[in-house]
C-alpha cells in the first residue's frame, strides 16, 4: 500500500465537503502526504520536516506581498507537501500574490470555499497514514522474508531480478558500470519499451546514494554493491500504463540490492558472463518475438548490430568442459581491451561461444585470429576455434553459429594446425571426422576394409599401412614403396596379398576411391596418436576474404 498523495486527500469527503479547488502546483498534487499540520504561524517551516499538508485560515497573514512570497518560500524550501487555505474567516477570496507565489514555487495551493472542521481531517488523514505506515511495515517484513529465503538457497541473480519485478509490477533492470543491461525483467511489458536505447537513458540518469527517484524517466534507482566498491546499479522503470513508484517500490528495491549484494559474496559474479551467456543462447534458439525485441536487448548489453558485420566464433573444448573463469572471462576481457565488441558465454558444456560486431568496412580475419591465438594459449593446441560465416542480421546469426559448429565438429587430428578454420577448411578428412559418429559410416569401415584389418591382427602385419601409403599416393607404387623404405618387389607382393584378401584388383580407380574413404574414415575412427595427417603442418591459411566465410554485408 502507497502512502496518501495530496490528490488522495482531497477526495476524502472530510476535506471534498469544503469544496476543494487547486489553483496552483497541480503537477504535484501525486507528491505524498507524510502528515497534516494546522498552523498559523507566519514562520511555520521551523515545527515542518517536510511532507506535511498545512491547514490554515490565513488569519494573521500580512496584505504585504513580499511577507506572501516568503511564506511561501519558507514551505517550499522545507519540502511542505501543499498548503490548504480555508476562505470565510478572513479573505473571501484568496490573495492573488498567494497564487502567484505558489505557481512560482509549484507548491500545490487548494482552497476551500466552505469551512470544514480542521480537526476531523487531521484525526481522519492521520488514521490513514498510521494505517499505511503499518500496511508498509507488514509488506517489508514479507518482502525480507521472500529475498531471505531465496538468498539462503543462493538463489541466481536473475531469479532475485524476476522476483523483484513481480514484486513491485514493474520493469526492473540490473546493469553494470558501463550501462550494460546485464539482467532485466519487464514484468508482463514489452522488452523494447524498457530497453530501447538503453545506453543513452541509462547515461542520463544519475545514481543516488541511496534508493531515489532518477532522471528525466524518474527512474527508481539504487546502487548495488560489493566489497565496499559499487559494481552496478538496480532500477525499476515506470510501467505502461506510466504508474509512479512509491515508498513501498524503494523498500522492495532496497531488498532486492541487498540480495543482490549478498550473492555477489557468496560467488555469483559473473553477471556479464550470463548475460551474455543468455542472450547468445537466445539467438541460437531465436527465442525473441521479433527481429526488433533481439535488437533492443543485444544493442542493451553494449554490442551494436546496425552497420555491423556479425560473426560467429564457437570454440571447442576437445577434452571435455573446461572451465567458464579459465578461458570465457578473460578472452571477453582481451577483445574488450582490444576494442572488439563482442559476446563472449558458453553455450554448451564443451564449447564457448564468441559473436563479435565488426565495421562493415573492417577485416575480420586480425579480431578472429585474435580469438584464436588467445584461446590456444589458455586452452593448448588442441583447442577447436570455427568460424561461420558473417551475417548482416540479427536472425541470421542462429544459421552462422550452426555453420561454426559444423566446422569446429568437422576438425580433426587430421586437419593442420591453425588459429581458426572457416568453412572451406572442411575437407573430405573433416567431412569424415564429422561423421565419425555414424553407424552407416562404421559400417562401411568394416565391409571394406574388416578383413585386411582382421588379417593384419591375427599375422601381426602392416598391410592397411601398406593401402594407406599405396592410396595416399594416388596408386603410384614407386612412390608409396619409397615412402615405406622397401623394395618394389616387396611391395608388389604385399599388394597382391591384400587383392587376394579383399577380392579384387587394385587397378580400379573406384575400388581405389572407396579404400581411400574408408581409410581416411579409420583415422577418423582412431585416436589421433594413431593417425598421421597428409598435409604438412606448414602450410597455412588463405587469408583473403572469402565471400562464401565472411560475406560482405
Amino acid at each position: 500500500m502507497s502512502l496518501l498523495t495530496v490528490g488522495d486527500v482531497l477526495r476524502l469527503p472530510v476535506i471534498a465537503a469544503g469544496l476543494p479547488r487547486v489553483l496552483a502546483g497541480e503537477e504535484r498534487l501525486a507528491g505524498p502526504v507524510r502528515w497534516v499540520h494546522v498552523t498559523e504561524l507566519l514562520d511555520p517551516a521551523s515545527f515542518l520536516e517536510g511532507g506535511e499538508l498545512v491547514l490554515t485560515t490565513l488569519m494573521p497573514q500580512p496584505n504585504d506581498p513580499t511577507r506572501l512570497r516568503g511564506y511561501v518560500d519558507q514551505l517550499a524550501d522545507v519540502g511542505a507537501a501543499g498548503l490548504v487555505v480555508e476562505l470565510g474567516r478572513r479573505y473571501q477570496q484568496v490573495p492573488s500574490d498567494l497564487v502567484v507565489a505558489c505557481r512560482a514555487r509549484e507548491l500545490p495551493l487548494i482552497v476551500l470555499s466552505r469551512g470544514i472542521r480542521f480537526i476531523e481531517v487531521t484525526q481522519t488523514v492521520h488514521a490513514l497514514i498510521l494505517d499505511a505506515q503499518g500496511e508498509l511495515l507488514r509488506k517489508s517484513q514479507q518482502v525480507h522474508e521472500v529475498f531471505t529465503s531465496l538468498t539462503l538457497r543462493n538463489a541466481a541473480p536473475e531469479e532475485l531480478v524476476r522476483t523483484a519485478a513481480d514484486l513491485l509490477g514493474h520493469p526492473v533492470v540490473l546493469e553494470n558500470l558501463l550501462h550494460h543491461a546485464v539482467i532485466s525483467c519487464t514484468a508482463g511489458g514489452s522488452p523494447g519499451q524498457a530497453l530501447e536505447a538503453w545506453a543513452r537513458r541509462s547515461r542520463a540518469t544519475p545514481t543516488p546514494d541511496q534508493a531515489a527517484n532518477s532522471g528525466p524517466e524518474d527512474w527508481l534507482v539504487t546502487p548495488v554493491e560489493h566489497n565496499g566498491q559499487r559494481c552496478g546499479r538496480l532500477m525499476a522503470l515506470p510501467d505502461a500504463s506510466g504508474r509512479a513508484t512509491g515508498p513501498e517500490h524503494t523498500m522492495i528495491l532496497r531488498r532486492a540490492a541487498t540480495a543482490l549484494t549478498l550473492a555477489r559474496l557468496t560467488g555469483h559474479t559473473r553477471w556479464d558472463r550470463s548475460a551474455h551467456t543468455s542472450a547468445l543462447l537466445d539467438l541460437v534458439r531465436w527465442n525473441y518475438s521479433s527481429h526488433t525485441e533481439a535488437r533492443i536487448r543485444i544493442e542493451a548489453l553494449g554490442m551494436p548490430t546496425v552497420s555491423h558485420r556479425l560473426i560467429a566464433v564457437v570454440i571447442g573444448h576437445r577434452h571435455g568442459a573446461a572451465d567458464e573463469a579459465a578461458l570465457d572471462d578473460p578472452l571477453a576481457e582481451q577483445l574488450r581491451s582490444a576494442g572488439i565488441r563482442a559476446l563472449v558465454g558458453r553455450i554448451s558444456p564443451d564449447r564457448t561461444g564468441v559473436l563479435l560486431a565488426l565495421a562493415r568496412a573492417s577485416a575480420w580475419q586480425p579480431a578472429v585470429d585474435r580469438v584464436g591465438r588467445f584461446t590456444k594459449e589458455i586452452l593448448g593446441e588442441e583447442a577447436v576455434v570455427g568460424v561461420g560465416p558473417g551475417v548482416s542480421e540479427l536472425d541470421q546469426v542462429a544459421r552462422s553459429f550452426r555453420e561454426a559448429e559444423d566446422v569446429a565438429d568437422a576438425i580433426g587430428p587430421a586437419t593442420p594446425h591453425r588459429p581458426y578454420h572457416v568453412p572451406s577448411d572442411i575437407g573430405l578428412p573433416e567431412l569424415l571426422h564429422a561423421l565419425r559418429d555414424d553407424v552407416r559410416l562404421q559400417k562401411y569401415v568394416e565391409q571394406q576394409l574388416g578383413r585386411l584389418i582382421r588379417h593384419d591382427e591375427r599375422h601381426a602385419g602392416d598391410l592397411l599401412t601398406t593401402l594407406r601409403h599405396y592410396l595416399g599416393a594416388a596408386g603410384n607404387k614407386s612412390i608409396a614403396a619409397k615412402q615405406l623404405c622397401v623394395s618394389r618387389q616387396a611391395f608388389y607382393h604385399r599388394l597382391h596379398t591384400i587383392e587376394h584378401i579383399l577380392g579384387y584388383s587394385l587397378e580400379s580407380g573406384l575400388r581405389r576411391t572407396q579404400l581411400h574413404v574408408a581409410v581416411l574414415a579409420l583415422a577418423s575412427l582412431t585416436t589421433a596418436d594413431d593417425v598421421q595427417p597428409e598435409t604438412p603442418d606448414d602450410v597455412q591459411p588463405d587469408l583473403g576474404i572469402d565471400v562464401r566465410d565472411a560475406p560482405s554485408t
